[in-house]
């Protein structure tokens, strides 16, 4: 079927407002596994046991570092998605309304890649460091 100009231009408007929303919501998510981050690290660590309990904290630090790295990239996805409907949807009907972003998946970068990124790298790298110097005094101590 051949759509119209106008109409093409108002698929892409409410495609752009769909895809909008995946990323705000990808964000709000990155956001939210920060804040259980550092809580559940803390906990952790508050948690009277064994000395060799702090090691726990390292758990949900690493999940929640890659748990962060994959929907940020997932962000990028969408994000690619978002690049390739404004350029293209005025000139064609094809993958209309098709929010499978993963086919963009070799144009980001990989999750690992993310995980090491400058912004995901200082944050849970720092909070890495602070269990390591933490858990060094406290078996350190006796």
């Amino acid at each position: 079927m051949e759509y119209t100009k106008e109409e093409l231009k108002e698929f892409m408007l409410k495609e752009i407002e769909i895809i909008q929303d995946i990323i705000k919501r990808m964000a709000f998510n990155s956001f939210m596994i920060k804040g259980w981050t550092v809580t559940l690290v803390t906990i952790t660590l508050l948690l009277k046991g064994s000395k060799h309990q702090v090691l726990i904290a390292f758990i949900p630090l690493m999940v929640f570092w890659f748990l962060d790295a994959y929907f940020l990239w997932q962000e990028r996805l969408y994000r690619k998605l978002y690049e390739w409907v404004v350029q293209n949807r005025m000139k064609t009907d094809k993958f209309l309304f098709d929010m499978n972003a993963y086919r963009f998946k070799d144009k980001v970068q990989s999750k690992l890649r993310i995980m090491f990124s400058i912004t995901l790298g200082w944050f849970y790298g720092s909070i890495f460091v602070l269990i390591l110097i933490y858990t060094f005094f406290l078996l350190r101590g006796n």
